[in-house]
């Protein structure tokens, strides 16, 4: 079945207006590339700030301050062991949404679509 077809619709006009505005939020702390890098790394389980460092290709300052947003924005979680920081994703909604971002990208530029030559 495909992945689209199993979320239950929003009614645009039904939806409450701090929903809406939240959404934007979302958006808006996903419009930097850093943090979509940060999130499609988290994707694949909890990392240490240089870890992911490493992964994005920046400083673990940089990362730092990234993931200060979004854990403000509860997109992401800690966990501390010894002096060590873990983040997580939060849920695997941001994720999704990267993803699909990702896969509308592809879609825009033309030419051989990945995703729909990828197996489920």
């Amino acid at each position: 079945m495909l992945e689209d077809t199993q979320v239950a619709p929003v009614d645009p006009v039904d939806t409450d207006e701090t929903y809406v505005e939240l959404a934007v939020e979302v958006f808006s702390m996903l419009a930097d590339a850093t943090r979509v890098r940060l999130v499609l790394a988290l994707g694949g389980g909890e990392q240490s700030v240089n870890s992911l460092a490493e992964r994005v290709s920046k400083s673990p300052t940089a990362v730092s301050q990234h993931l200060a947003k979004l854990r403000m924005a509860r997109m992401v979680s800690t966990r501390q062991d010894g002096n060590r920081v873990f983040y997580r994703l939060a849920n695997d909604h941001a994720s999704k949404l990267v993803r699909d971002a990702i896969h509308q990208a592809e879609h825009s530029v033309g030419g051989t679509i990945r995703h729909h030559h990828e197996s489920i």
